[in-house]
């Protein structure tokens, strides 16, 4: 987003982006902006009844008039002064109660929703992801985007009530004359009744202007780029311990706090000797402090006309302080007004990559009839013709596939990395739809069935799975409630029965230590077992397992593959691997080189034939022969 793209928002398109956020917020969590607004409305008014009375008390002792009257205005004083505390108290407590239990949580789920709703083929998209990044750099920068938005509406609503209490306090500055006859009489001319007007207005447009030029030299910095690498050199590479045992043994903490301070620094971070640091010691500053000093200039204006006033008997000399403090509240009402807009407008510019990313719609069909209910489980997919390139590239990452698949059937898809055959997989599970041909379920194109029904047919494990640091059982159920005798049972088929009856808990053990203290840490193989009885808890007819062995140890693999066969019981297994000893259980091996599936067999034939499964095997063969002796 440069400044050209900045330029072309005007005030009423600014004005829309904000609009639309505000609703996005009032919908999903109202009490945000309630509490926000309540809270700089009781603080912009809360200073006024003191005032009132605080006047009242000075022109009682003034007079020196009835005692009694002094000690009620007393009274009236500490009890407003007692009673507007308790209400700030109370509406700022509030505030935070619910500040802190929406905002994030609720920022959060904008895109998290959105993303979850999203065709996977955006998803996976280099595009998403930038805007992704984009979104939360610039909430991480200065607080910009949808996360300022509903803080600045608060901001907006006090200032119109800080507005509105000051005018129901000072109109009589204006309105009582001095008495005919004083010196002062002038006073009470029009001309220097709208002078005092003039004088205010200009205050608050020089205000307001000077603050918002200084936001903008904020706003317009793009500190994006040196606040990333500012959280990972000095935070994130820290924290992740899954970094740690590099940092450790290659001493890479002393790079990394270098790497942070030079960011910092540097003009895109926000060090002492950043531009932007430059800038709030040169102009920004200077608006700044302009701003504050046009507002005290215009106070002590104040100070002035209603000193005068009261010299010239207009009101009594109490009343100076309660007009002084009523105009002070209302200039500074209305340059808050002003900034507010003028701070809106500049946030609708970080608003465009969220908006880009939430608007993205969904081009994938996603069908009207259901998958078969059948008991026998005969499904049968075809690939017809199917090519596909990924979107944005004219290489072709499939090319016209064409193979038949049944359930029961064990089809291992082998090939060098880049064949196609995570594509293939994609495809299949139709996180993408193909650029040409057709994928048929039961003779029907997979398009026509409901997208929900269709991906329940498959349960896969993707190479780069994840569990969470939640209870055993609860990850391999993908639930919270969930039948507890048939994930132990899935455990003990992927071989996690011996280390199931070690645990303290058993499937109420907490995995990692992210939020239990008696969590139990897990190796990656163990992992992948837990991943592999969560393939067979969800009982789909279809499994997908990417190298599903990849990360255990010769002994637990080879249990794994002895026992397929029961594993897997009647569902056709999809089996992608690099370790092509462990396809001779495979009924069908598709072997894919190019994009292309370039051979088709079983493995005693596919060996003795020449060809690119001859070839991998010829080149791991020395590795079999080990395994086998």
């Amino acid at each position: 987003m440069n400044k050209q793209e900045k330029e072309r928002l005007s005030f009423r398109e600014a004005m829309a982006y904000s609009w639309r956020g505000i609703r996005m917020w009032w919908k999903a969590a109202p009490e945000i902006l309630l509490s926000g607004a309540v809270q700089r409305a009781v603080t912009a008014l809360a200073p006024y009844l003191p005032l009132y009375f605080t006047a009242r008390l000075v022109n009682a002792i003034a007079a020196g008039g009835d005692a009694g009257e002094v000690w009620r205005m007393l009274a009236a004083l500490l009890a407003s002064t007692a009673a507007a505390g308790a209400v700030q108290a109370a509406a700022n407590c509030w505030d935070a109660i619910m500040r802190n239990s929406h905002q994030w949580p609720t920022w959060n789920r904008f895109f998290v929703e959105k993303l979850l709703s999203m065709d996977f083929c955006d998803v996976d998209s280099p595009r998403t992801q930038d805007l992704l990044n984009e979104t939360e750099q610039v909430r991480n920068w200065s607080g910009w985007g949808l996360n300022r938005l509903y803080m600045r509406t608060s901001d907006l609503a006090g200032a119109v009530f800080r507005i509105l209490g000051a005018l129901a306090l000072s109109v009589s500055l204006f309105t009582l004359p001095v008495p005919q006859g004083s010196a002062l009489v002038w006073l009470n001319h029009p001309l220097c009744l709208a002078g005092m007007a003039a004088l205010m207005v200009l205050s608050v447009l020089a205000a307001s202007a000077l603050a918002n030029k200084a936001n903008s030299y904020w706003a317009n910095h793009d500190g994006t780029a040196g606040n990333r690498a500012f959280g990972f050199y000095l935070f994130v590479a820290f924290v992740e311990r899954q970094r740690g045992t590099d940092i450790r043994t290659y001493a890479q903490d002393r790079f990394l706090e270098k790497k942070g301070a030079e960011m910092a620094g540097s003009g895109g971070g926000f060090g002492f000797n950043s531009s932007i640091a430059r800038m709030a010691l040169g102009p920004m500053g200077f608006c700044r402090g302009a701003s504050a000093a046009v507002s005290q200039a215009f106070t002590g204006v104040i100070y002035l006309f209603a000193g005068l006033k009261a010299l010239g008997g207009a009101f009594g000399v109490g009343a100076v302080t309660q007009y002084v403090g009523a105009l002070a509240g209302l200039a500074q009402g209305l340059t808050s007004l002003l900034e507010t807009l003028g701070d809106l407008r500049a946030n609708a510019e970080f608003l465009r990559p969220t908006y880009e990313l939430l608007d993205i719609p969904n081009k994938m069909y996603q069908g009207s009839l259901t998958t078969e209910k059948r008991s026998d489980r005969k499904y049968e997919i075809e690939f017809r013709d199917v090519s596909f390139q990924y979107p944005g590239t004219d290489v072709w990452a499939l090319r016209h596939v064409s193979m038949k698949f049944r359930v029961g059937e064990r089809l291992a898809v082998v090939g060098e990395n880049g064949s196609g055959k995570t594509t293939f997989i994609k495809l299949l599970c139709r996180l993408y739809d193909p650029t040409e041909g057709t994928i048929l379920l039961n003779g029907i194109d997979i398009r026509k069935y409901r997208y929900d029904d269709y991906l329940a047919l498959f349960s896969v494990v993707f190479q780069d799975f994840r569990l969470l640091a939640q209870p055993l059982g609860q990850n391999v159920a993908a639930a919270i409630d969930y039948d507890r005798e048939r994930a132990e049972q899935c455990l003990k088929k992927a071989g996690f029965g011996d280390r199931l009856a070690s645990l303290p808990k058993g499937l109420d053990t907490c995995l990692y230590r992210d939020f239990e203290e008696d969590g139990v840490e897990i190796s990656g193989g163990e992992a992948q077992k837990i991943a592999l009885a969560r393939v067979l808890y969800q009982d789909a007819p279809f499994i997908v397992l990417d190298e599903p062995t990849a990360a255990l140890d010769p002994e637990a693999e080879a249990e794994v593959y002895t026992r397929f066969n029961d594993i897997v019981e009647d569902k056709t297994a999809i089996y992608i691997s690099h370790r092509l000893s462990s396809c001779r259980f495979c009924d069908e091996i598709a072997v894919f080189d190019g994009g292309r599936v370039v051979q088709q067999g079983a493995h005693d034939h596919l060996v003795e034939t020449d060809g690119k499964y001859q070839a991998l095997w010829v080149a791991q063969a020395q590795y079999y022969q080990k395994q086998d002796a």
